[in-house]
């Protein structure tokens, strides 16, 4: 006989602590959902990709015969691992992709670093019985990518690039200190950058969906409740047609910045004549704009402009046309164009030195004297000024005296540093003394070379000038703001 009792009871109220369990279980459903929505799509990105691939080798994707016999497959090259090694030669990081290489493999790379007088000379592309390494030297970090097999060298280069400016980006410097006080996000960018060895995501608006900057406070949260910095949602400007821009963007205050910095590389004669000068351009652009607006940047004298190479977001078919540049712009800071200038006709030297350094055959005292001023300016000033000399190896001591600014001579490397500072035209900088040399040595066949940097602020030295800057699409209007810098890169004076 059954109770009454039993059939009538009223079931126990669902408790609090009940409540969170069910609504803790609904979010891993939903963070489950989410993480195989993302696998989805990533693996249909890579079919696409692989698709659009094997067409552009004229094959087809699906197995059938193949149109061309001679196209070399491009399904094996990929990136397998990436080694980062810092100036010590240490390997302080390492990411694979498609199978694990051993470290043993970068030993062909130190032996090419041994045999390069500086770390700017180690070739780009070391080939070795199994792989081919290719490498880029960033913030004093060797990013070195490990291929099985031939590939065109730049698609390896220019992606080792853009994982330096991700990183950049993410953390504000890039160097083997921040790397690894960062390193659980950094194995999530580059797990994000490359699929399988393959680039997937390399746009910083779209990497910074999937992938929150770290921050102080997200640092914290995720220490105590262990979850990481991937995304809960996925990165809508992936699927659009305009996949550097996410959808959605909205600020207060409405602002695009542009930066054109201008790098010049020179060699001087003694008499003051330049044997080689070019000029290495950039645009860096801070675009922070509601909506999706349309861009467009003219130049004064857009002609001057050789080895343009644009962002993508850039219409290449009007700049041919009209030399105009015209884009819908990526969320943030990015890097608009690079150029060169390579005609010596437009380069403009913006600084001279006069030296006047000297050894005598049965002296064991050299004399040393060296003055920098400014040329072709526009009347802007020179500042940031240091100059650095490799000394010969039979000077054993420098007794100098600076008309301003500090130096320094290290007796064991044999390299003298003169920290000028900026340059007042009516008082130029002065430095000038005497050189110990070892006794019994003979002169010195050739004298040292004197290397220089500097900075100039609002200017270009090719003379490139932003004629207008408007904007199309959106209603408001934004402030906008363009600045000059010239810089030198190897600036040499031979004495």
């Amino acid at each position: 006989m059954i109770d009454s009792k039993l059939v009538h009871s009223t079931p126990p109220p669902i408790t609090k602590w009940q409540e969170l369990t069910s609504a803790k279980l609904e979010h891993e459903h939903l963070m489950m959902n989410l993480q195989f929505a993302k696998k989805i799509v990533t693996l249909a990105a890579v079919f696409f990709r692989w698709t659009w691939i094997e067409l552009l080798q004229n094959r087809d994707p699906l197995g059938r015969q193949s149109v061309s016999s001679t196209c070399t497959p491009l399904g094996s090259t990929m990136i397998h691992s990436l080694f980062l090694i810092n100036s010590s030669g240490d390997i302080f990081l390492e990411k694979h992709w498609k199978s694990v290489v051993s470290r043993s493999v970068c030993d062909y790379f130190f032996e090419a670093q041994e045999r390069a007088t500086e770390a700017e000379n180690v070739p780009p592309v070391i080939p070795t019985p199994h792989h081919y390494l290719l490498n880029v030297y960033r913030h004093k970090i060797f990013f070195v990518a490990v291929i099985q097999t031939e590939v065109p060298p730049l698609f390896v280069i220019e992606f080792l690039h853009r994982v330096v400016d991700t990183f950049q980006d993410y953390f504000g410097v890039c160097s083997e200190v921040v790397i690894k006080d960062n390193v659980v996000v950094v194995y999530e960018v580059l797990e994000e950058m490359l699929d399988n060895g393959f680039p997937l995501a390399t746009e910083s608006n779209i990497l910074k969906e999937l992938i929150k900057p770290p921050t102080i406070l997200r640092t914290v949260v995720n220490t105590i409740t262990g979850s990481t910095n991937v995304g809960d949602q996925l990165p809508t400007g992936q699927l659009s047609v305009v996949p550097w821009r996410r959808t959605g963007v909205k600020y207060t205050n409405n602002e695009a910045y542009f930066d054109v910095i201008e790098e010049i590389d020179a060699i001087i004669d003694k008499s003051g004549s330049t044997i080689t000068a070019e000029i290495q351009g950039v645009i860096d652009a801070c675009v922070k704009l509601t909506g999706m607006p349309d861009l467009t940047l003219s130049f004064m004298n857009p002609r001057l402009l050789d080895d343009v190479s644009f962002h993508p977001c850039v219409r290449f078919k009007r700049w041919e046309s009209e030399r105009i540049l015209s884009f819908i712009p990526p969320d943030g800071n990015f890097r608009l164009l690079s150029y060169h200038v390579s005609a010596q006709n437009l380069v403009a030297i913006p600084v001279y030195v006069k030296h006047n350094i000297s050894f005598r055959d049965s002296s064991s005292l050299g004399r040393f004297e060296i003055t920098v001023g400014p040329k072709q300016t526009m009347g802007k000033t020179v500042e940031g000024v240091m100059v650095t000399s490799q000394m010969p190896k039979g000077v054993l001591n420098m007794s100098l005296t600076p008309s301003q600014g500090m130096h320094t001579f290290d007796p064991v490397t044999k390299l003298l540093s003169w920290d000028v500072g900026k340059i007042n035209p009516q008082k130029l900088p002065n430095l000038k003394g005497t050189m110990s040399l070892q006794a019994g040595t003979s002169k010195p066949d050739e004298n040292p070379t004197i290397n220089l940097q500097f900075k100039i602020q609002q200017l270009a030295i090719s003379g490139l000038k932003v004629n207008r800057l408007d904007m199309y699409g959106e209603k408001y209007k934004p402030f906008k703001g363009i600045k000059y810098m010239t810089k030198a890169g190897k600036f040499q004076v031979r004495t």
